[in-house]
C-alpha cells in the first residue's frame, strides 16, 4: 500500500501550499486542546469548513489534532469540538483516553498521537482493541523496532520523518512548565531546550564556583529529523503514513519539504530511489528553516550526535525579504501586478508569492515593466508588472528569495 505524505498546516496559506506540493493528507488544530495552540491559532470553527472543502476538492484527507491532556472542566469542550468537526475531518489525532472515548462516542476515527509513546507491538495491539485505526509510533523506536511492530500488528502505523524533535520522550516535556509556567503538554511550550546555557560547577571545599558558557545549543536542543534517506526502508517495513512536523513553521517550509518527500516516496514506489535523488532533495529541504539535520533515533537511542552543535538556530540556505504586495492579476494576459514596498524589484529576482488561496508560488521575474514601461528594475512605491502563468491573488505577499 502506498504510504501517505502527511503535511502540517498552521494556517490557510500553509494548507494550500501542502495541497499544491502533493500532500496526501494534512493535519491541523483548532484554537484549543492541541499541542501547537500556543504557537498558531489560525484555524477555528469559522474556517475549518473551508479547509475541509479545499482538501476534499483535491482528494486530500484532513486530520484534527486533539492531542493535549484534557482536564475535567474541558470534557464538555472536547465533546463540542468533536461534534462540530466530525463532518469536516477524516480522523482525530489524540493522546488522552478521554479523547479516545469521546471519538468513539461521536463516531470519529481515532489516530493515536506519538504523545502516547507507543513503542511495542503489545501496546499497538491494545490500542487497536480500544478502537484506534492508526498509531503514531514513539519517536524513540529504531528502524528495526518499527519493522518488527509493523510485522506483528494489523493496524496502520505512522512515523515522523522530518522536522523538530523534542528532547523529552515522545514530546512529553515538563521543562517549559517548570521554567516559565507554560506547559508543553497543553500546547504552550516556550522551548527552553533551544536556549543557550551556562554550566556551573561547584568546587570542593570553600573554593569559588566555576562557570562556563556552553557554545551553541548542544545541551538540550535535538537536531531536526531528516529521515528521507530511509523512506525505502520505512516503506518496506509497512509504514502507512510519513509525517512531517511543522505546524508552527512558515509556508515555504511546508511547500519545499512536502514536495521533497512526495517526490522521494514516488521514487521509492517506482524503483527509482537513488543516492543522487536523496542528495538533491536534501539540498531542497535545506533551503528552508532547519537546524542541523540527523536521522533521529532510527539508528539507536540518544547519544551526543543527536544534539545540535552548530549554535545557529536556523541553517536555511535561503532567506526571504518582503518586497511587496500583489495588487492585481490579469487572467487573460497571465500578468501579475505588484506594488513594490521595499528595495527595488529587478529582472532575474526569485519571488515567493504567498497567500491563503495561492499557497506558495516560486517564480523568476523577467521582462518587468514599471508603470507600464519596460524596465530593468522597479523602485519602491511603484507598480511592477510581469508574466506569471500561475494565477495569484490580490493582497498576496511577495518575498524576494536570496541565498544566505
Amino acid at each position: 500500500m502506498k504510504p501517505e505524505i502527511l503535511a502540517p498546516a498552521g494556517n490557510m496559506t500553509c494548507l494550500q501550499a501542502a495541497i499544491n506540493a502533493g500532500a496526501d493528507a494534512i493535519y491541523l488544530g483548532l484554537d484549543s486542546l492541541n499541542m501547537r495552540c500556543g504557537a498558531t491559532v489560525s484555524f477555528t470553527k469559522d474556517n475549518l469548513p473551508e479547509a475541509s472543502e479545499r482538501c476534499r476538492a483535491a482528494g486530500v484527507k484532513l486530520y484534527l489534532t486533539v492531542n493535549t491532556i484534557i482536564f475535567e472542566g474541558e470534557l464538555g469542550q472536547l465533546d463540542d469540538m468533536l461534534c462540530f468537526a466530525k463532518p469536516y475531518i477524516d480522523a482525530a489525532i489524540v493522546s488522552d483516553w478521554a479523547a479516545v472515548a469521546a471519538c468513539k462516542r461521536h463516531g470519529v476515527p481515532v489516530h493515536i498521537s506519538t504523545q502516547m509513546s507507543c513503542s511495542n507491538s503489545e501496546s499497538a495491539a491494545f490500542l487497536k482493541s480500544q478502537g484506534a485505526e492508526r498509531v503514531v509510533l514513539a519517536r524513540e523506536c529504531t528502524l528495526e523496532e518499527v519493522a518488527e511492530i509493523a510485522s506483528k500488528v494489523d493496524i496502520e502505523l505512522e512515523t515522523f520523518v522530518h522536522g523538530a524533535i523534542c528532547v523529552a520522550v515522545s514530546g512529553r516535556c515538563f521543562m517549559s512548565q517548570h521554567a516559565y509556567g507554560f506547559s508543553a503538554n497543553r500546547g504552550e511550550c516556550r522551548q527552553p531546550c533551544r536556549r543557550k546555557y551556562t554550566v556551573v560547577e561547584e568546587k570542593s571545599g570553600d573554593g569559588p564556583l566555576a562557570s562556563f558558557d556552553v557554545q551553541g545549543h548542544n545541551v538540550f536542543s535535538a537536531r531536526d529529523l531528516f529521515a528521507l534517506p530511509l523512506l525505502d526502508k520505512l516503506t518496506e517495513a509497512g509504514i502507512r503514513s510519513f509525517k512531517i512536523e511543522g505546524r508552527a513553521r512558515n509556508p515555504e517550509y511546508v511547500a519545499a519539504v512536502t514536495a521533497a518527500y512526495r517526490e522521494a516516496r514516488d521514487a521509492v514506489l517506482a524503483g527509482e530511489f537513488t543516492e543522487e535523488l536523496v542528495a538533491r532533495l536534501k539540498t531542497k529541504c535545506e533551503t528552508v528553516y532547519h537546524r542541523e539535520l540527523a536521522q533521529g533515533l532510527y539508528h539507536g537511542r540518544p547519544g551526543k550526535d543527536q544534539f545540535a552543535s552548530d549554535g545557529v538556530e536556523n541553517l536555511a540556505t535561503q532567506k526571504k525579504e518582503h518586497i511587496g504586495i500583489i495588487t492585481n492579476y490579469f487572467v487573460k494576459a497571465e500578468v501579475a501586478e505588484l506594488l513594490v514596498h521595499n528595495d527595488a524589484l529587478r529582472n532575474g529576482d526569485v519571488l515567493s508569492i504567498q497567500g491563503n488561496a495561492t499557497g506558495v508560488l516560486d517564480i523568476v521575474v523577467d521582462n518587468i515593466q514599471c508603470d507600464g514601461e519596460p524596465a530593468t528594475e522597479v523602485p519602491r512605491g511603484h507598480l511592477a508588472t510581469f508574466k506569471c502563468t500561475t494565477r495569484v491573488r490580490k493582497n498576496d505577499i511577495a518575498y524576494r528569495m536570496t541565498d544566505v
